[in-house]
């Protein structure tokens, strides 16, 4: 049977979500973003015109296009929203995963004999349009990759690229539309010549992989329309989590306040590698008695361990309200979707990103210990 994959994709989802409450956003440059210092999170077609990209500096954004409007972001309004677009596609599909705040992938294999596999793709699109006002893009195909390019190239709008087509289609366009291929990768096939997926797509698979290491097959496969990876069912139970039960019974509360903390840093770092956002954030403790609290509260989708831990620390002072020694202390990160920090951009300024992006460097290459925020590090170690 053939496959029948779409990918959508909410159009510039956090200016659609700012002109839904605000009118007077409609139909100008409009940037979102994190102040002065802080990078471009999102930015209208007007503003992208004038050459203004998402994890720009703003302060760049601002000399492209100097008559654009500033807008902070509400994050609550945005996971709201993205929230209720989720269960509206859910609903009506047989397989959907989540694949960031405002990226999904439907599976419907076998529904054409129903209804039409594009018919019911625009169906799905026109309601999320009705039921939240936000414009939805989409691209159906036979898998993951050829349907998130189309998305791509036929933003705002709708697209189908039937088995036949996909080569004819991929053919012209750059090897950066590849999902897989970012600027390294990009720079050091293009010094060789190769620009197009047509001619990425005809170099010999184990030229690639000499040339780019064990990905150079997988990327091959992409170049030729070839992806089996599956629409991965989306949960929302999913969770990390970590606790540390004592030896010894405790009421050290700066200690306490260190280890939490550092928990926070330890799985913030994890979801960053594996590419999660987390929207809820819990913190359990035990008291020597057994008593046990939980607090828990949801955030906008971030990786960022500052926010993630402040958000922490203050669950913590909520849920030891009792002058008590502790026997454990627990933290949990749910509701999580794929996505690569997308929304601690609101927050982040060019000197953060480049911190978190340095930090996670050292820590893949000598371990999640080697460097942390002395706020949660344990000296002792």
């Amino acid at each position: 049977m053939e496959r029948a994959i779409v990918h959508m994709d909410l159009d510039t989802f956090f200016v659609s979500c700012e002109r839904l409450v605000n009118s007077k956003f409609k139909g100008i440059p409009l940037i979102i973003g994190g102040g002065d210092r802080g990078v471009v999170a999102s930015c209208s077609y007007e503003a992208r015109h004038f050459g203004v990209r998402s994890a720009m500096p703003i302060r760049m954004a601002l000399r492209l296009c100097p008559d654009a409007k500033v807008v902070r972001g509400d994050h609550e309004l945005y996971s709201r929203l993205s929230h209720t677009v989720t269960d509206i596609i859910q609903e009506k599909v047989p397989l959907m995963e989540k694949a960031s705040i405002d990226e999904f992938y439907l599976d419907l294999s076998g529904m054409d004999k129903f209804f039409g596999c594009y018919k019911w793709t625009d169906e799905i699109a026109s309601a999320v349009t009705r039921e939240t006002g936000l414009p939805i893009s989409f691209a159906l195909s036979s898998n993951k990759t050829v349907s998130k390019i189309g998305t791509g190239e036929a933003k705002p709008g709708k697209m189908e690229i039937k088995l036949q087509e996909v080569q004819p289609f991929l053919n012209p366009l750059s090897i950066k539309k590849i999902p897989m291929v970012g600027d390294k990768t990009f720079q050091l096939l293009s010094r060789v010549g190769i620009r197009t997926i047509q001619t990425l797509s005809e170099m010999p698979v184990l030229a690639l992989q000499q040339m780019i290491g064990q990905n150079g097959s997988e990327l091959w496969k992409k170049a030729n329309g070839i992806d089996e990876n599956p629409v991965i069912p989306y949960s929302e139970r999913k969770s990390i989590s970590t606790e540390r039960t004592f030896t010894s019974d405790t009421m050290d509360i700066p200690e306490l306040k260190r280890l939490i903390s550092g928990m926070a840093e330890q799985l913030a770092y994890q979801l960053r590698k594996e590419k999660w956002l987390t929207s809820t954030v819990a913190v359990k403790i035990r008291y020597a008695n057994f008593d046990t609290e939980t607090k828990q509260s949801r955030v906008a989708y971030t990786s960022a361990d500052h926010t993630l831990s402040r958000v922490a620390l203050d669950l913590f002072n909520k849920a030891y309200t009792r002058r008590m020694r502790l026997r454990l202390v627990g933290l949990r990160f749910t509701g999580l979707v794929h996505g690569s920090h997308q929304m601690n951009l609101f927050e982040d300024t060019e000197e953060q990103m480049s911190l978190y992006q340095a930090m996670d460097d050292l820590k893949n290459r000598f371990g999640s210990d080697a460097v942390g925020r002395a706020s949660g590090f344990d000296f002792g170690k």
